[in-house]
């Protein structure tokens, strides 16, 4: 399923002089690289909110340093079966195509002459509306989406040919190896939960017609336990009344949501052959913990120490010093009913048994071991920026508020959260590591030339053949 905006992700790796503080005068013979200055607590933004008649809850920030206005709009979209992923997907794709008002030509007219710009996106759990605009723009804008909610008319010959677009770009999708990695990792992680896949076969996208996907509009693109996210140069009652004026009118009850993601169970290690394949893509998976878990901030700092940024043990052992991968990483990733830790590295073929051993290694070591005083300050800081730094912009703002409110999370979280971080142990993070990252109780799937890689592998596990359906 494709989707503008990402899973939430508590990790994000990074490479390069920018991650490491390095510069190449810096990392010189006798430099000295300076002390990381202490990070300096940014005021906790000033959250207005209002929750509508018809459910649709706003919350506006007011920030004046540029004068624009940034807008998330997050909609409950949880639905079951593949049939219905096919056609949330094409409706997110095809939304903006033509409302009451207008035509796919005359909607983009007129929201280029309010300096601003409109898309749509959905995942497993939500549809959402992105937009910008001048500031003194904000009415018309939001007129401009309540056109598009209310009366999406999705011109049958617009939608033809945006699903063969899809179908095409799906179907090369799927001959990917790091696409047939991530959906192999999924679908043995989480099994035939929503969760299991994250793209639409294009034989079931190809099957999806235009009615279907008006009646998931009618029934699904609701205000009921919807979000609204205002960041800009406005004044948050103005901008609520705009709101109120514009939106309020709009109708419907919010979707259920999925039921809890399974846990993933551990077993033999999958590989799905792809012949003659010069590179191993490697992933490993398991569960985690959602931001409201106590040993959260732990985790998040197990994973930065292991793989989560450039100067974690994973980058230092694989690519470094073996030279066997470019960028491995892990991460930390949230869905609305469940996490997951994620694992990846692409290898070349003749060293993914040494290469895997090695991502075992380090995180057997995680599990057995607390991490070193600077391992964990140098972590604790990467996260603590990285978190200040995601809230520098109204854009980068209205993102993080969004995806907080969206987990049940408020702005409290990034006061909360690095104070959280400061006080985690070096026992806790190796206690969490051993209760999550052990390599016992993680999946683990290889995307590769099964002829050439079963044999050096099986050395660390039974192993198992499996397959990636496309159609």
């Amino acid at each position: 399923m494709t989707t503008t905006a990402q899973t939430g992700t508590d990790d994000e790796p990074q490479t390069g002089e920018a991650a490491t503080g390095e510069s190449a005068a810096g990392s010189a013979a006798g430099s000295v690289i300076p002390a990381v200055a202490p990070t300096v607590q940014n005021e906790l933004p000033a959250v207005v909110g209002r929750t509508l008649a018809n459910g649709l809850r706003v919350d506006v920030v007011a920030r004046a340093s540029v004068p624009l206005v940034e807008l998330r709009l997050r909609i409950p979209f949880a639905g079951a079966g593949a049939a219905y992923q096919a056609d949330a997907e094409l409706l997110a794709e095809t939304i903006l195509t033509g409302s009451g008002r207008y035509d796919r030509v005359g909607l983009a007219t007129a929201v280029q002459a309010l300096g601003g710009s409109l898309r749509a996106g959905v995942d497993a759990d939500r549809l959402a509306i992105v937009s910008s605009a001048l500031a003194t723009s904000l009415e018309p804008l939001l007129a401009l989406i309540a056109d598009v909610l209310t009366s999406a008319s999705y011109p049958e010959d617009e939608f033809v040919g945006e699903r063969e677009r899809i179908v095409e770009e799906t179907t090369t999708a799927f001959s990917q190896p790091s696409v047939i990695a991530r959906e192999a990792l999924l679908r043995r992680m989480f099994g035939d939960h929503v969760y299991g896949s994250a793209i639409n076969p294009p034989a079931l996208l190809a099957e999806v017609g235009v009615e279907r996907v008006r009646s998931l509009h009618a029934a699904g693109v609701c205000p009921g336990g919807a979000i609204l996210t205002i960041v800009g140069d406005v004044d948050p009652q103005q901008a609520l009344d705009a709101v109120e004026a514009t939106l309020g009118a709009w109708q419907g009850t919010a979707a259920a949501g999925h039921p809890p993601a399974p846990v993933p169970t551990p077993g033999r290690i999958v590989i799905v052959d792809r012949p003659g394949a010069v590179q191993t893509n490697i992933r490993l998976g398991g569960r985690a913990l959602n931001r409201a878990a106590p040993a959260h901030p732990a985790l998040r700092l197990a994973s930065t120490i292991f793989g989560g940024y450039f100067s974690s043990r994973l980058v230092s052992n694989i690519r470094e010093d073996k030279g066997y991968t470019y960028s491995p990483r892990s991460s930390v990733e949230h869905y609305q009913a469940g996490s997951r830790f994620t694992v990846g590295a692409e290898v070349s073929t003749d060293v993914t048994g040494p290469a895997l051993l090695e991502i075992y290694y380090e995180l057997g070591r995680m599990a057995l071991l607390p991490p070193t005083a600077e391992e964990l300050d140098a972590a604790r800081h990467y996260l603590i920026g990285t978190l200040a730094l995601s809230g520098a912009t109204a854009a980068g703002l209205a993102g993080t508020l969004s995806g907080l409110s969206g987990a049940g999370v408020g702005v409290e979280y990034l006061r909360d959260h690095p104070q959280a971080l400061t006080e985690v142990t070096a026992e806790a993070v190796q206690a969490v590591s051993a209760e999550l990252l052990a390599p016992t109780g993680l999946v683990t799937v290889l995307v590769g030339d099964a002829s050439k890689i079963t044999e050096a592998v099986r050395v660390l596990g039974d192993v198992e053949l499996g397959v990636v359906e496309s159609a």
